[in-house]
């Protein structure tokens, strides 16, 4: 064993004992032995179906902490730091969320204000270059879609974005951004799983961040001691995810994994994730929010359920709040969707476990990738049945040492 992987298993073994020293589930002693000795945290028995006959076919918390975190090696940063993720995707610019910038030292750092495009003096559209013309898809991408909204709003009286001679203060830039585009997200740069994501949205009276409101000299001050921070486009859900629960982003989560015999990526699992209050403003399950597993062939979505609070994992046909279906809605555009996921799995081969979370922006396969995880979570996953039930699944952990 080599010192990264006694570095990333002693991460990992701290980690595991961190979450559950934080778990609220309160298991009995004997029941809590148990469940240690198979590698499963206390957390992990309200929501898998765990048994003598059955807990050989769940991922347990042990090797998801430990083991998955070193199927990709090296290469987890491509995932890990969001700014080399946005370059990997580069491919695949249609499907790219925007990223204007970095906020590190009280500054900000462009990203995406250097691409090869010139915008025309007067206030017209976004000229492309030759090569950039060519070959254009339907919905030419989500650059195309951050210029036109730049330039239909653009005012000479305000600095041009991509101009060398525009203040570098990171709280002016992301304010006069706000100005522009009403919204945007600021993320921290490394991590995962929802955490360190800040959604932005100016109002009459101030901004609000995560709800929370913030007068202009807070939400400065707020910006201001960022350090690493992603300024990146609010991707607007287009009318299906909103109809689930428009008061939050309602993200898709797939697994791929690469299988090495076949030469090709494959799903292992897809759910649709969905807000509620509790979980507001995002949609993660671990806060109260509902996962409703997708069928792979038809983009069918099954019941809706939530994590437990004192009791039973609750399930919903249709949203507890809304009243809007859940069971039997289909995600529109799935096999698009699916298709164009495993083309940039199979683009990204040496990174051959990725969790991606993507947002459905239209109705004909559209959308955006939000993130990719390394070693994603997977209770949102489970709930709905355990991974290693298929073959094909539990050789790939297999072939990559979780066991």
């Amino acid at each position: 064993m080599n010192v990264r992987t006694l570095y990333h298993t002693a991460r990992g073994l701290q980690d595991l004992a961190a979450t559950e020293r934080e778990s609220a589930a309160s298991p009995s002693i004997r029941r809590r032995l148990w469940l240690w000795r198979r590698g499963f945290l206390s957390r992990s028995d309200a929501v898998y179906d765990l048994d003598e006959s059955t807990y050989r076919d769940y991922l347990n918390d042990y090797r998801r902490f430990v083991r998955t975190k070193q199927i990709n090696g090296t290469w987890s940063v491509a995932l890990s730091n969001k700014l080399l993720f946005h370059r990997v995707m580069q491919p695949f610019d249609d499907h790219r969320m925007g990223v204007y910038g970095m906020i590190r030292n009280g500054s900000f750092h462009s990203v995406d204000g250097s691409d090869s495009r010139r915008e025309v003096t007067d206030g017209g559209a976004v000229v492309p270059t030759e090569s950039e013309g060519e070959g254009e898809t339907d919905s030419r991408g989500a650059a195309e879609r951050r210029n036109a909204g730049d330039t239909e709003r653009q005012d000479s009286n305000r600095p041009d974005l991509h101009s060398s001679a525009e203040p570098r203060n990171a709280a002016q830039r992301v304010v006069e951004r706000l100005e522009r585009d009403d919204r945007l997200v600021l993320k921290w740069v490394r991590g995962g799983g929802g955490n360190n994501v800040l959604l932005c949205e100016r109002t009459d009276d101030g901004y609000r961040v995560n709800g929370d409101r913030y007068a202009e000299a807070e939400f400065r001050s707020l910006v201001s001691d960022l350090e690493e921070y992603l300024v990146c486009e609010y991707v607007e859900q287009g009318s299906f995810a909103d109809g689930l629960y428009a008061e939050t982003p309602n993200t898709i989560r797939i697994i791929t994994m690469y299988d090495e015999e076949r030469n090709e990526p494959f799903i292992a699992a897809a759910i649709q994730r969905i807000g509620t209050a509790a979980s507001a403003p995002l949609d993660n399950f671990t806060q109260g929010g509902l996962s409703a597993e997708i069928d792979l062939e038809t983009g069918e979505l099954g019941p809706g359920v939530q994590p437990p609070g004192d009791g039973d994992l609750e399930w919903h046909a249709v949203h507890p709040e809304t009243k809007t279906p859940v069971e039997g809605a289909h995600i529109p555009g799935w096999s698009e969707i699916r298709e164009r996921v495993l083309e940039m799995a199979d683009a990204c081969s040496f990174v051959p476990y990725v969790g991606w979370d993507v947002i459905v922006t239209g109705d004909d396969g559209e959308f955006s990738v939000i993130e990719a995880n390394s070693y994603p979570g997977l209770k949102s996953i489970q709930v709905h049945g355990p991974l290693l039930a298929d073959n094909r699944v539990r050789r790939f952990y297999e072939r990559h040492g979780v066991r």
